[in-house]
């Protein structure tokens, strides 16, 4: 391994790489630090969302290199697939060097003779995936590491229909990708003339497609003063967010202030990460401090929103990606149905570490609920799918992201603000506040409550040391969880669900994936997933109980909380 290392890291002090990075290569080789061997021991996998990982020089990082040579196997796989002139769309966020990858992005596919909307300047994420659709683009590109921490950055590919990469363009893409052994294979010298930057013409349209997935205007003029804090988290989001809010009538929205300004280092903040309660402190407080009624918060590309509302003791309560999402499911069925707008062709989708009450929620109202594999592209698949036989209502995933319409193909924090905002003002124009309104839906369809616990396992044994717990699991499955039997072993990777009550197999129906998930007698569900973007194996937990009353909702909480306790103790991760 040292010498594969090291003869991988000579390569990079040829003059095929610029001054800057020949030094800096040298000096780990002088140094012979664990650094040269992170960087070098592997070449950073194009994986089907693209590229991930920590931004600096080498093989196993993002920098200008491996993001050209990403450029070049993708233009190659795209003049195989399409004749004629071929568009693509690149935007970026707000990362540290995002705005270089995305003009060498643009500059490799113009080096190709392939047309480029190149966003002038940072846009959330689903912004670039209307656009794709907007302009005619067979592909697309963000620069953007969603919300990882400071040092990461990636590159997310779009297909003609905006969503991200699925079979079989995923894996013929990595081919070609694969196929490039070096910046040398990449094409660099860009045709200007065919890059074209995209201003404010581009935000318009977005603008004005997601005022039209707006179905309760009359609340938003009886409620236009909601309280509302919003912060961007030093993101795309503060583009989009608060002058999307002001264009549909709401008038008392405060920002955070110092984290409004787009930052890649995000100082105020360990993680930029809506899903951790920490990084909306500051919006929390400000909150607080203004008597707000909402709380949102996106992340660095805005794909993903956090909230918070007044629970009943009328303090600001965080709500998690499944909470939430089922908050938004429930609306915008119960409005289509109250609008007239349902004939029995419509449908709602979530992915399988989602919780069930979406589900419930859904058919309870004779609208389809559809499971698939967790990743929105699945979500978006289905979109295109059922094209012109069933129309989208919206769903998402417990990671926090959420999607109304086929207006976008990802999921889409901008939308998803303007949705929570607008059944904020729906809900206080009928007498309730979010919350209650949540507890409203827990006592109709049953109180479910999801946690999720991630293990991370970092450097070159972190992916085998997940392989093996995942074995593990597979091989010597729990026969009990919570003192309930297991009833069902969902397998995604061999694509099978084994039934032992009965000892029968049938299949998942789905496409393959590392995932394992058991479904106990009372409704519980664990699963086990390695994430696919950061090296973690994350394990989902769903428990259900029945409220009468909101007398004993929070004693049924406490006790939910406890059966969560009890199985990740079970499973030795507390």
């Amino acid at each position: 391994m040292e010498n594969i290392v090291l003869q991988k890291a000579k390569q990079w002090t040829s003059d095929s790489f610029d001054a800057e990075t020949r030094a800096s290569v040298q000096s780990m080789i002088d140094a012979g630090s664990e650094e040269l061997t992170e960087s070098f021991y592997k070449d950073l996998e194009f994986g089907t969302g693209g590229l991930r990982g920590i931004m600096g020089v080498g093989t196993n990082r993002i920098n200008i290199y491996t993001v050209g040579m990403a450029t070049q196997g993708l233009a190659n796989y795209l003049k195989k697939s399409f004749e004629g002139e071929i568009k693509v769309a690149v935007a970026h966020d707000s990362r540290n060097n995002s705005s270089l990858f995305a003009r060498k992005t643009a500059e490799v596919f113009a080096a190709n003779g392939i047309k480029v909307y190149l966003f002038s300047e940072l846009r959330p994420t689903p912004e670039l995936s209307f656009a794709i659709r907007h302009y005619g683009c067979k592909s697309g590109v963000v620069i953007t590491a969603s919300h990882n921490p400071k040092e990461y950055n990636g590159y997310k590919a779009y297909w003609e229909d905006g969503g991200q990469l699925i079979a079989p363009h995923d894996k013929n893409v990595i081919a070609e990708v694969q196929k490039i052994s070096g910046p040398q294979e990449v094409n660099w010298n860009a045709d200007e003339s065919l890059i074209e930057v995209v201003k404010d013409g581009i935000d318009r349209a977005y603008i004005d497609g997601l005022k039209s997935l707006c179905l309760s205007p009359e609340a938003v003029k009886a409620q236009s003063d909601l309280n509302i804090v919003f912060t961007a988290l030093h993101g795309t989001g503060g583009t989009m967010v608060p002058r999307t809010l002001k264009e549909l009538g709401f008038t008392n929205i405060s920002t955070v202030a110092a984290q409004d300004e787009p930052n890649g280092n995000f100082p105020t903040v360990a993680s930029p990460n809506p899903e951790e309660a920490a990084a909306l402190k500051m919006a929390l407080e400000q909150a607080e401090a203004l008597g707000a009624d909402l709380v949102m918060g996106t992340d660095p590309d805005a794909d993903r929103v956090g909230i918070a509302v007044r629970n009943l003791d009328g303090e600001l309560q965080l709500l998690n990606g499944n909470m939430t999402g089922s908050l938004l499911v429930y609306y915008l069925v119960k409005r289509w149905k109250e609008l007239g707008k349902l004939d029995g062709k419509q449908f709602t989708a979530k992915t399988i570490v989602t919780s069930p009450l979406i589900k419930k929620i859904s058919e309870k109202n004779g609208v389809p609920c559809y499971d698939v594999l967790t990743g929105f592209k699945y979500i978006a698949e289905l979109i295109k799918e059922l094209e012109g036989k069933e129309q989208f209502i919206g769903g998402g995933e417990e990671s926090y992201g959420y999607l109304a319409g086929d207006l976008v193909r990802d999921k889409d924090a901008v939308l998803s603000c303007v949705l929570i905002t607008e059944m904020c003002a729906w809900a206080k124009t009928n007498g309730k506040s979010l919350f209650e309104l949540l507890i409203d839906i827990h006592t109709e369809f049953g109180f479910y409550l999801e946690d999720l616990i991630s293990v991370t396992k970092k450097g070159r044994l972190g992916a085998e040391e997940i392989a093996k717990m995942m074995e593990d699991l597979r091989s010597n499955p729990p026969k009990q969880i919570a003192g309930a039997d297991v009833v069902y072993l969902r397998d995604y990777k061999l694509g099978k669900v084994t039934n032992f009550q009965d000892d029968s197999t049938s299949e998942t129906g789905l496409p393959t994936s590392s995932v394992l998930q058991f479904e106990t007698s009372e409704g519980t569900i664990v699963t086990a997933r390695p994430s696919g973007t950061e090296p973690k194996i994350k394990f989902y937990f769903s428990v259900n109980g029945e409220v009468d009353a909101s007398s004993n909702y929070k004693e049924l909480k406490v006790k939910l909380e406890k059966k969560i306790k009890t199985i990740q103790s079970e499973l030795g991760l507390v």
